[in-house]
């Protein structure tokens, strides 16, 4: 199956607009490629308006959200890789959603750097249809 988050963040994204509501992304700014305002990030996390008023070149699509908003004043340029994205929400009311985990998006739970060191260290078995199993050796 394919990961769910990008379907269900256009669901919501537009179920929230559409209730003429305003968009907040709760955003793991820890996460690899994370580019968000640092100065706002808190324990790790930051809050973004995403509203079709607040945003410039909004893009959401399987791998990424991005746009450019202003923030104190200066222009930004946001990207935000989905799995970085930990939840949607409607700020009047609270509406919306917090992500489950999925399996695809593990790796990246790890610092960027132990990331690319896995992919040199572990041959992939992507594809090979075989989940690993554990074995009783006497």
């Amino acid at each position: 199956m394919l990961v769910q988050r990008p379907y269900l963040m256009r669901a919501f994204y537009n179920w929230i607009v559409d209730s003429e509501c305003t968009p907040h992304v709760i955003v793991d700014a820890t996460k690899p490629h994370v580019d968000v305002p640092q100065q706002f990030v808190e324990n790790g996390k930051i809050v973004l308006n995403i509203a079709p008023s607040s945003v410039i070149a909004f893009s959401l699509d399987d791998e990424a959200l991005s746009f450019n908003a202003r923030f104190s004043g200066q222009p930004m340029q946001v990207y935000v890789p989905l799995y970085a994205i930990e939840g949607i929400y409607a700020r009047e009311n609270g509406a919306g959603t917090i992500f489950p985990e999925e399996p695809a998006y593990e790796k990246f739970d790890m610092p960027l750097q132990s990331v690319e060191d896995n992919k040199e260290a572990k041959p992939s078995n992507k594809g090979s249809g075989k989940k690993p199993t554990l074995t009783v050796v006497k």
